[in-house]
């Protein structure tokens, strides 16, 4: 299968470029190299870091413009990245490596590449996608009226994967895959008097369908723990990388981060994180948000007294609900903790 990919790399794009680090080579690295070769296993957000202090910036660098945001698959295995050095600034240039090493011609074209060749992510698709399909945020009483597990043949109180089990309420035109959920926390906007914007329900596993009927049979696939009866199913949606360039939101964004995957209390790089704040808000995929903790120490008299925020790290937000959004943090200078601010960077 073919699709079309817009080779962003223009000549206006390149010439932006060097204009813009020859002005401001505090963008650059202090220790970049001369040039990068692009292999199996890299990241947009990877490659862009060993050449520039900020990396979710890379997108201006390369001119990007919205629509090409949504779609950033420019960079492939083999390509090259070079740092050109000249008397009028420095210049990123791409080598493309599977045209025989050909210099990406300067002007706007469409480019055919086959998918099946691995255009380069932004972030690692492989943390994030257990993501995009779960948790799921649902309002009050949101699964209630959603199929439920009855149990086993032998009564099992605690269900696994390999069990045949008998579900209620199951619709036979919906499809054979379904996950299993349970009622979890309620998610609360500290900044707006604790108010309940939805609740996390718990993802817990997996189940095909073998058999509609008024009481259906269906085989646990996959387990995360403990299944009861009880728990709640929804349809499994299919699960698209949406592979979006990281990119400050256009409107000012403040937040919180409100839980993190896994319950631990201090969050470094590579924890999943969910923020206050959604698509009502103006956040979509691909934002990049910088978090920052606020502080307080107590002053010789004994008042508490409010310190400067201090910036610890960057998340960047994969996955948007209306009041709520799930982020993956990509960069952490010392722990960040549950409550600590989201920004723009």
């Amino acid at each position: 299968m073919q699709k079309l990919i817009i080779l962003i790399v223009l000549c206006q794009s390149l010439l932006v470029a060097g204009s813009v680090l020859a002005t401001d080579n505090s963008m650059l690295r202090s220790d970049v190299p001369n040039q990068y070769q692009v292999v199996e296993g890299d990241t947009l957000w990877g490659i862009a870091a060993r050449f520039l202090n900020e990396p979710w910036r890379w997108p201006e660098i390369w001119g990007f413009n919205r629509d090409q945001l949504k779609n950033p698959h420019i960079i492939y295995p083999g390509d090259k990245i070079i740092l050109e050095r000249t008397l009028q600034g420095n210049r990123l240039q791409l080598i493309k490596g599977r045209d025989n090493q050909r210099t990406v011609k300067l002007s706007p074209h469409i480019r055919i590449e086959d998918a099946e060749m691995g255009a380069i992510p932004s972030i690692p698709a492989s943390v994030i996608e257990p993501f995009l399909s779960q948790p799921l945020v649902v309002e009050k009483d949101g699964l209630s009226h959603a199929p439920y597990l009855l149990g086993t043949s032998d009564n099992r109180v605690v269900l696994s994967r390999g069990n045949v089990v008998y579900i209620a309420n199951m619709p036979n035109n919906v499809g054979k895959a379904w996950q299993i959920f349970r009622s979890g926390k309620a998610l609360k906007d500290p900044d707006r008097n604790d108010q309940v914007m939805g609740f996390e329900a718990e993802y817990l596993g997996n189940v095909s369908v073998k058999k509609f009927d008024e009481i259906s049979t269906a085989l646990i696939t996959h387990s995360t723990q403990e299944i009861l009866k009880g728990d709640r199913l929804v349809p499994a949606p299919g699960i698209i990388f949406n592979n979006y360039a990281p990119h400050a939101p256009d409107s000012q964004v403040y937040g919180r981060i409100i839980s993190v995957y896994g319950g631990v209390t201090e969050i470094g790089k590579g924890a999943i994180v969910t923020l206050s704040r959604g698509m009502l808000d103006g956040l979509e995929m691909g934002h990049v948000l910088a978090v920052y903790r606020k502080s307080q120490t107590r002053s010789p008299d004994g008042k508490m007294v409010e310190l400067p925020d201090e910036r610890t790290g960057l998340v960047f937000v994969f996955r948007v609900f209306d009041h709520v959004s799930y982020a993956l943090v990509v960069q952490s200078t010392s722990a960040i903790r549950i409550l600590d601010a989201v920004k723009n960077p």
